[in-house]
């Protein structure tokens, strides 16, 4: 047989994504959409089977039910984040539209995105996409050279960030976000911009952002509850705030242009596919 007769080989996977939902209807539309996108789907339909699939195969990402039985999906995440291996990988949330708080526990508690029941199975994959995509850019999301603003430091490429000699342990996106305001100091931005600009996504939740503000403030302010360095600046959004003056060493100055006033609403759901 000639080359040319071989039939095609199949394009690799673009990662392994593992669903964990005890909903046997929602995760298999779930993974059916995630496969039709290129990607190698693992199911489980209980936290027990979740845990011991994302520990013996290491998924790429994982979407994740927070109502799950036995163990839910919220200790599910405690779990991973504390577990050797498996303590950085992506997580996707499936959230009721009802629970703001355990959504935004599930954010505290380290995971990437959420998507809201009834969801469109085209925005999910869009959002497990997004969420990849910054998760694999590591030091590529955060470009140039080290930055020293005030008594803070913040190095790139080792993705490490200290203050007054102290290093602090941030995850990757308020990482991303510290990077961001550190090289636009005393320029304000909404949420809206800090989501598009920082993280790539035009679309999702805006309260997103404010959780991560709030966890980057309770890791690298002195008072969390009377922030110095990132400022609310009320109707628009936020500012960095550099100790030590408005311009520091080793940042590019505030040549951005002004935030916008923030959107009212978080944007309208996208179409295609049906709500799961």
């Amino acid at each position: 047989m000639n080359a040319e007769n071989l039939p095609a080989a199949d394009p690799p996977p673009l990662g392994r994504v593992l669903v964990v939902d005890d909903d046997p209807t929602v995760s298999e539309v779930v993974a059916s959409y995630l496969a039709h996108a290129g990607f190698h789907v693992d199911r489980a339909a209980g936290g027990p089977q979740g845990l011991a699939l994302a520990r013996a195969h290491r998924p790429d990402l994982l979407v994740l039910d927070l109502m799950l039985p036995g163990i839910d999906g919220l200790e599910v995440l405690r779990r991973l984040r504390a577990g050797d291996g498996v303590a950085d990988v992506p997580v996707v949330l499936l959230t009721a539209k009802g629970d703001e708080a355990d959504r935004i526990l599930g954010l505290e508690l380290g995971a990437d995105d959420y998507v809201t029941k009834p969801f469109s199975p085209r925005e999910l994959v869009l959002r497990v996409q997004s969420v990849l995509r910054r998760a694999r850019a590591g030091t590529a999301a955060t470009p140039g050279g080290p930055v020293l603003s005030g008594d803070v430091q913040l190095d790139p490429k080792a993705r490490r960030v200290s203050r007054r000699g102290r290093e602090l342990a941030l995850t990757i996106r308020e990482f991303d976000l510290l990077a961001f305001l550190l090289r636009h100091p005393a320029t304000v931005f909404s949420r809206q911009e800090l989501m598009q600009r920082v993280w790539g996504w035009d679309f999702g939740d805006l309260s997103t952002v404010t959780v991560h503000v709030r966890r980057l403030r309770e890791k690298i302010e002195d008072d969390p509850a009377a922030p110095a360095l990132i400022s609310t600046v009320w109707g628009v959004g936020y500012r960095y705030d550099p100790a030590g003056g408005p311009e520091a060493p080793g940042a590019p100055g505030a040549s951005e242009a002004p935030g916008v006033p923030e959107a009212p609403e978080a944007p309208e759901p996208l179409e295609g596919g049906a709500a799961v």
